[in-house]
């Protein structure tokens, strides 16, 4: 048998979500790899998806775009990534419905799982790691960053952010951390103790940042929050800066005058790493960005916190658990 999440209107996910049984897939088709899935994490994204998903399903839809496991059968035509085999473990991204047993996968999503990776970050490969990517290009990429500027990062502590931190170290970026609390800024100081951290709940926390700017310019901001961090995050911003939304926890939308934005050149823009990834890269450029993600995974590897794992029968508890305040990593359903 095949058990799977679903779920038929949009809602909590802790009240709507379900899982159901049904006969294991036949075998693959032409281009398909069919996965036996050994893990998969429950990401911030998931769960906003389930919650604003519009009117009633006409057939039940599982959530999910991330996955590991272990290849079982691989259909004809399927253009396979290097070491990508029967019997190897392979993780998928982007995989619409992975919250599942048994996967049905595009064999172009399918990535070979370096043998070092326990399943604990196999699960976790490729959507948290490509996401460091594209912010780290979209820092890169943005000329008034040059030599001087500093980038400043908000959720610091999150798993995202985490790996954000690593990479700016590898890159030799001036990076400062915004986290919420001052706990949370203690643990990151342990993980990271040369990365300057300031938590939001002191009041004058902007002049903060701009202290440890130490009079250089601000001129990249990432936020996965919006709302009124998103426009704390602007003021901050020196003329020609940049800010990169990548999520939307706030409920409130980002609130900045048209005079804010012309008077200093700035440049606001969104990242989705679910449709803006595969759809603006070239097949070379997503080769390289996966490259890199596994890399950072093998360097990386002690950042992939696992928050708790659970199983199936524990759906609803692995969901509460996902978005509970101050979750440190990942938490992981063991199907």
């Amino acid at each position: 048998m095949n058990r799977r999440v679903v779920y038929t209107r949009g809602g909590s996910p802790a009240d709507v979500l379900t899982v159901i049984e049904e006969p294991e897939p036949a075998a693959p088709g032409r281009g398909q790899v069919l996965i036996r899935t050994t893990a998969f994490p429950v990401h911030p994204g998931d769960l906003q998806a389930i919650a604003a998903y519009p009117g009633e399903a006409a057939d039940p839809v599982t959530p999910g775009i991330e996955a590991t496991g272990v290849v079982e059968a691989i259909g004809p035509g399927a253009r396979l990534a290097p070491g990508v085999e029967v019997g190897g473990r392979v993780t998928v991204f982007p995989q619409q419905g992975a919250w599942s047993q048994w996967l049905m996968a595009d064999a172009e999503a399918v990535v070979a799982v370096p043998e070092k990776l326990p399943d604990a970050v196999a699960a976790q490969m490729l959507t948290n790691p490509l996401t460091a990517v594209m912010l780290r290009r979209e820092a890169q990429e943005h000329l008034a960053f040059g030599y001087d500027g500093v980038l400043v990062q908000t959720a610091a502590g999150s798993s995202v952010g985490r790996l954000m931190t690593g990479v700016s170290q590898f890159h030799n970026f001036g990076l400062i951390n915004v986290v919420r609390s001052e706990r949370g800024a203690a643990e990151l100081r342990k993980r990271f103790p040369d990365v300057q951290v300031v938590a939001t709940e002191q009041p004058g926390w902007a002049d903060d940042v701009r202290k440890a700017a130490g009079g250089r310019p601000v001129s990249v901001a990432l936020d996965p929050i919006g709302g009124e961090m998103s426009r704390s995050l602007v003021d901050l911003l020196a003329p020609g800066g940049k800010l990169v939304s990548y999520g939307m926890i706030a409920e409130e939308p980002i609130s900045v005058h048209a005079s804010t934005l012309v008077s200093k050149s700035l440049t606001l823009c969104g990242k989705n790493i679910i449709s803006g990834w595969p759809a603006e890269s070239s097949p070379e450029r997503r080769s390289s960005d996966i490259a890199t993600a596994k890399q950072i995974a093998l360097s990386l590897t002690e950042q992939f916190d696992v928050a708790a794992t659970y199983g199936l029968d524990e759906l609803a508890s692995a969901v509460e658990h996902a978005v509970r305040p101050g979750k440190v990593g990942t938490v992981l359903i063991r199907p």
